[in-house]
C-alpha cells in the first residue's frame, strides 16, 4: 500500500507550479504507456496493476505493483486505468525549424482537451511542431497528455512571445479566421505557419498584424464557430 507521503507527493504533480519546480509529469494510461515507453523521455517510476506488469515486460525502470485502490487515491481520471507514470518533461528543443515545414501556431489556447487534440492533430498530419503564446495551456497539464493520446512524444511544442517571433519569420503566416480566402481554393502547402486563435476571442490584434495569408472555413450553416481543435483539422486536411 502506498504511504500518504507518497500519495501526497504524486497528487502534488497534478499542479503546474510543482511540476516546473521539479521538472515532472504524470501519464496514465496503457495507451499513453506504450508511447512513453517507445520514445526517447525518461521515465522515473512507474505505478500499475498486476495485470499490466503481467503484459509488459519492463527493464530498468522502477516499477511498482499497487491494487486499484492505491491507483484510484493517485490517478486524476475520473476511471483509473491501469497504470501511472511519473517522466520527466523536456522542454529544451532548441530552436524551432520553419523551412520547408509547416507549423501550427497557437495564440491563447486554453482548453487542456483543445491543446491536447490539436497536438494529435499535428501528429496525424505530420505535423512536427508547434509554437504557443506564453499564455497557452501547459503542455504536461494532466488533461492535455491525456488528450494526445501519446502524439506528444512526437511532436516539439515551443512557448514563446509571438508578436516578438512573428515579426522574425521569412514564411508565409496563415491565419484562421472569420474572413479570409475559402481554404477550399487554397494550394497545398510545404512551408509556412498556421496560426490558430483563442477559443472565444480568436487571434490577438497585435498577432493580425502579422498575418500574410488570412484564411476561412467557408459556412453553410447556423453555427456562430468553430472549435479551435477542429478548425485546426479542417484547414490542415486542405493545407497539407
Amino acid at each position: 500500500m502506498l504511504s500518504r507521503n507518497e500519495v501526497k507527493y504524486i497528487q502534488s504533480l497534478c499542479h503546474k507550479k510543482q511540476r516546473q519546480l521539479e521538472g515532472l509529469f504524470i501519464a496514465e494510461g496503457p495507451k499513453i504507456a506504450e508511447e512513453l515507453l517507445n520514445s526517447d523521455f525518461s521515465i522515473k517510476k512507474i505505478y500499475a496493476l498486476p495485470e499490466w506488469i503481467e503484459k509488459n515486460a519492463i527493464n530498468n525502470i522502477e516499477i511498482e505493483t499497487i491494487d486499484e485502490i492505491d491507483l484510484s487515491r493517485i490517478t486524476s481520471l475520473q476511471t483509473p486505468n491501469q497504470v501511472l507514470i511519473i517522466a520527466a518533461q523536456k522542454n529544451d528543443f532548441g530552436k524551432p525549424v520553419l523551412k520547408n515545414k509547416l507549423t501550427i501556431v497557437l495564440d491563447g489556447i486554453q482548453d487542456p482537451g483543445n491543446m491536447g487534440t490539436i497536438i494529435r492533430i499535428a501528429d496525424w498530419f505530420g505535423i512536427e511542431q508547434i509554437i504557443c503564446s506564453d499564455d497557452t495551456v501547459e503542455l504536461y497539464n494532466p488533461k492535455v497528455i491525456q488528450s494526445t493520446m501519446g502524439s506528444f512524444v512526437r511532436t516539439k511544442v515551443y512557448y514563446s512571445n509571438l508578436k516578438d517571433f512573428l515579426e522574425t519569420v521569412d514564411v508565409t503566416v496563415f491565419g484562421a479566421m472569420m474572413k479570409g480566402k475559402n481554404i477550399y481554393e487554397l494550394q497545398k502547402s510545404k512551408e509556412g505557419l498556421l496560426v490558430i486563435g483563442n477559443e472565444g476571442k480568436g487571434i490577438r490584434n497585435d498577432i493580425l498584424e502579422c498575418i500574410t495569408n488570412p484564411i476561412t472555413i467557408p459556412k453553410k450553416g447556423g453555427a456562430e464557430s468553430l472549435n479551435a481543435a477542429v478548425a485546426a483539422g479542417i484547414i490542415l486536411s486542405h493545407l497539407v
